[in-house]
């Protein structure tokens, strides 16, 4: 493939939703480019093809995809085997878990961001029966359906090493009473694909960026 054909993913360095997609190239070993800008000072020309202003953006010769579940069955359609099950239906469930993943994306990111206890305690709360719902979907060999990584387990990966940098730095684990999240977080957070998603100080950035909120989390990590 021609180096102008290669997609090109534009996004943050924080991103969650652009991780997913880097993971799903890097299992399925196919060449990319990743372009990062600053969200708070947005360039004119990423406005320009951004319909919604969000990243992450996929620029395929002179398309442009935007949502990351979209990008990332766009990737999963055109290169190597698909990573999502051939039946329509199962094809469905994994869709719609995909979706649920972005829920607790959300979540995290609201517990980061809260600055009262009892708004963090509400928050930490409803995350923990959004886990319980999903622990009872999970397999337990390891990854989301059986031992086979799919195009679920790329979608939750950023919340689950997310999760584990949280858990170390506070003390506070969102997935202490759920073993099977648990041991599909360990495994997940193995694979190269996954550690290879971010850039090399990633934790030092997330760390920081929670630390700048000044929320109840910080006074939990101190």
């Amino acid at each position: 493939m021609s180096n102008i054909d290669q997609p090109i993913l534009i996004s943050f360095k924080l991103c969650p939703f652009v991780q997913r997609s880097v993971i799903t190239l890097l299992h399925k070993n196919v060449d990319y480019t990743i372009e990062y800008i600053n969200l708070s000072k947005k360039p004119d020309w990423f406005l320009n093809i951004s319909p919604l202003g969000k990243v992450p953006l996929l620029r395929v010769g002179d398309e442009v995809l935007f949502e990351s579940a979209v990008i990332n069955e766009y990737l999963d359609e055109i290169y190597g085997k698909s990573l999502l099950p051939k039946d329509p239906l199962n094809k469905a469930k994994h869709r719609a878990w995909i979706e649920f993943s972005s829920s607790l994306n959300n979540a995290q990111h609201q517990l980061t961001q809260a600055r009262r206890e009892q708004t963090f305690r509400q928050i930490q709360l409803d995350l923990a029966k959004k886990l319980s719902t999903l622990e009872q979907q999970v397999d337990a060999h390891g990854f989301f359906a059986g031992k086979a990584f799919s195009l679920v387990d790329s979608a939750f990966a950023p919340f689950l090493m997310r999760s584990q940098i949280l858990a170390d730095e506070t003390g506070e684990d969102s997935l202490e009473d759920f073993k099977k999240l648990s041991k599909w977080r360990d495994n997940i957070l193995t694979l190269d694909e996954v550690k290879n998603s971010v850039v090399e100080d990633f934790e030092d950035l997330y760390i920081e960026a929670f630390y700048e909120r000044n929320g109840y989390l910080v006074d939990l990590a101190n």
